[in-house]
C-alpha cells in the first residue's frame, strides 16, 4: 500500500549541509535578521564588516567571497559560508558576468546595531 493510501506521510530526508564552530558569544539582547542580496551580472559589494555573526546561503548562481585572511572562494547555489564578528569581507561579488546571483544572509547582531559597516 502506498504511503498516501495508508494515511501516513513519508518522512523527510534530513542531511547536514553546513557545520562551523562558533565563537564564544553571549547572545542576550541580540536579534536575527534575514537579508536577501541580489547581484546582477558582474555586480559586487564593497569591502565591509558585520558586527555579529553572518551565515550566508547561496540561492542562485555563483558568489565570489573572501573573508579575512582566507582564500577567495566561489560558492554555488546550495553552498554556505560564515563570517564571525568584525571579520573583513574583502570580496563579495557575482562570479558571473552574464547570469544573476542571489544569497540569503542570516545576521545575528545586538539589537539596534547596524548590520553592515563599509570599509574605506
Amino acid at each position: 500500500m502506498a504511503d498516501g493510501a495508508s494515511g501516513q506521510a513519508a518522512a523527510p530526508s534530513v542531511r547536514p549541509v553546513f557545520q562551523h564552530d562558533l565563537p564564544d558569544l553571549n547572545l542576550s539582547g541580540w536579534s536575527a535578521t534575514a537579508v536577501e542580496v541580489s547581484y546582477g551580472p558582474g555586480e559586487a559589494s564593497g569591502a565591509h564588516r558585520h558586527p555579529g555573526l553572518t551565515i550566508a546561503y547561496v540561492l542562485e548562481g555563483s558568489i565570489r567571497s573572501k573573508v579575512d585572511d582566507g582564500p577567495e572562494q566561489t560558492y554555488t547555489a546550495g553552498q554556505m559560508f560564515i563570517e564571525t564578528p568584525e571579520q573583513l569581507h574583502a570580496v563579495s561579488r557575482n562570479a558571473s558576468s552574464t547570469e544573476p546571483a542571489r544569497l540569503l544572509a542570516i545576521l545575528l547582531t545586538k539589537k539596534g546595531a547596524a548590520l553592515t559597516t563599509p570599509v574605506k
